[in-house]
């Protein structure tokens, strides 16, 4: 009986799926089409979504041969989109907005984590954003965090000018380590806090948008505006909703992700990758389930845009829901051509 109830739950899953969704067929012949894209950072447990999706062969079901890079540096993926090298890159929410205000014709396609995974943590004895006044806090030295800083102190009632920022680059943990600094802001809950649990630490962990800084969506899917055509629209869909299996296999057995991960970088820790998955889990779905996975939510990214462009980190004020787009999520089915975005 356990097992017919699981089959009759899968058939509804597969019809519910399919529901609404836009009719996208893979190329015929058993033929596939190449599909590239950049990550944000080095392989790691964020991206397991995409390699459960790829070891399963979600993609090649999809008619897609799916190249999976890391970038050079951190800094490229957004460059090599724009020059072409890429159909896709994963990239952060504000990054896609500072290189929109500088006039790059890029749009979000889908959340790839749903909520802010930066943070303001220590390994000290700081609690609250009021313990900061006369301490010590680094970041990666990127201006929205410095930005997020200055909010946080400020809705704290702290004088920012009582607090030293120190530029320690991607080091966040070293640093709090070797007491370089009193706290970190940049150090994401999910990685760099699952990390030092593992080391026996016992971070102090503030999440950034409990601290005044309106919520984002960390990760997201990035695509040229240009290339949103039918032909490109029609593999675009295909990735998305294989993707979105990709990540409903990791929702169900985390082992799919981090052992494909693993065989992409054997030098990665099992044990931390399967922690960081677990702990990411619930942000790399909505909230809402009556949305589709990678769901952005427009009025959202209209406040963060605005606290962007207070902050002095934009030069215009942003539309910024237009830099995003649902229609091509699983089950939206929104012709191309009614696209919000420019």
């Amino acid at each position: 009986m356990r097992r017919l109830a699981s089959l009759l739950a899968a058939f509804v899953l597969i019809l519910v799926a399919g529901c609404g969704e836009k009719d996208e067929n893979a190329p015929g012949g058993g033929k596939t089409e190449r599909f590239n894209i950049i990550l944000d950072y080095f392989p790691n447990a964020d991206h397991a979504g995409f390699y459960a999706a790829q070891a399963a062969g979600d993609y090649d079901r999809a008619g897609l041969d799916v190249e999976i890079k890391p970038p050079p540096d951190p800094s490229a993926p957004l460059k090599l989109l724009q020059s072409g090298r890429a159909d896709l890159v994963i990239s952060y929410e504000p990054e896609l907005l500072l290189a929109r205000d500088k006039g790059a014709e890029l749009v979000s396609v889908g959340a790839l984590v749903q909520k802010p995974l930066t943070t303001l943590m220590s390994l000290k004895d700081i609690t609250r954003p009021e313990d900061l006044a006369g301490k010590r806090v680094g970041t990666a030295g990127l201006p929205y965090q410095s930005a997020y800083l200055k909010t946080i102190l400020t809705n704290a009632g702290v004088d920012p000018e009582t607090v030293k920022e120190t530029n320690v680059g991607f080091n966040l943990v070293p640093a709090m380590l070797s007491d370089k600094v009193d706290a970190t802001l940049g150090a994401f809950w999910n990685y760099e806090g699952e990390d030092l649990k593992r080391r026996g630490r016992h971070p102090k962990i503030l999440r950034m948008e409990k601290l005044g800084v309106p919520t984002y969506d960390e990760l997201i899917m990035v695509v040229r505006r240009k290339d949103l055509d039918e032909g490109f629209s029609s593999k675009l869909r295909r990735f998305l909703r294989a993707t979105a299996r990709g990540h409903q296999r990791l929702r169900e057995n985390p082992e799919t992700g981090v052992g494909a991960l693993l065989k992409i970088d054997p030098g990665l820790e099992r044990g931390l990758q399967t922690a960081v998955v677990s702990a990411t889990l619930p942000v790399f779905f909505p909230e809402d389930k009556d949305k589709p996975f990678g769901w952005q939510e427009p009025t959202e990214w209209d406040a963060y845009g605005r606290w962007m462009f207070d902050s002095g980190l934009l030069k215009k004020q942003p539309d910024a829901a237009r830099a995003l787009t649902n229609e091509f999520l699983p089950g939206e089915g929104l012709d191309p051509r009614t696209s919000d975005a420019p």
